[in-house]
């Protein structure tokens, strides 16, 4: 990870809900483990460019729309 990671926030949690998703269904859609979507969205864990184009995919979003640096 890059030195700025720790600012990295993220949107992913209030994106899920509002799509009336659970931590399973996106993880199971993004092909990931529930448990990296969890780490994602507790800013634990930042995902790989391929896995952020899933989530927005899944999503229906631009990576934009879940990721920021300040």
């Amino acid at each position: 990870m890059g030195k700025n990671h720790k600012k990295l926030s993220n949107n992913l949690e209030q994106l899920r809900k509002s799509a009336g998703l659970t931590q399973q269904e996106l993880s199971f859609n993004a092909e990931v483990s529930r448990k990296s979507i969890n780490a994602i969205e507790n800013g634990v864990y930042v995902p790989s460019t391929v896995l952020a184009l899933k989530i927005a995919k899944t999503l229906n979003c631009k990576v934009e729309d879940l990721f920021q640096l300040p």
